[in-house]
């Protein structure tokens, strides 16, 4: 899900699994951490959701804080969230 440059070349799922698999174990969680947090944030968009907002906003800070220490190229940012659309350069 996080991956670095972005490409319009799909990546089979036997490749993703296995560079993630190279990843260490905490790293590995700091990426699922993000993914969980950017799936909370996606669907706490009306404001009476704001502490669940404040929530997912900061466990995705939490978990780029790590990946950034690792690579900071693997941060998790507003286009990797789950379900937008995205427009093609």
């Amino acid at each position: 899900m996080i991956a670095f440059p972005r490409t319009p070349v799909p990546v089979p799922d036997a490749v993703a699994d296995l560079s993630a698999r190279q990843l260490p174990p905490h790293i590995r969680q700091a990426v699922k951490d993000a993914a969980d947090a950017g799936r909370s944030l996606s669907l706490c968009r009306l404001p009476r959701y704001e502490e669940g907002r404040q929530r997912a906003l900061a466990s995705i800070a939490r978990a780029n804080k790590q990946l950034a220490a690792h690579n900071p190229h693997r941060m998790y940012g507003w286009e990797d969230l789950p379900g937008l659309q995205r427009k093609e350069a």
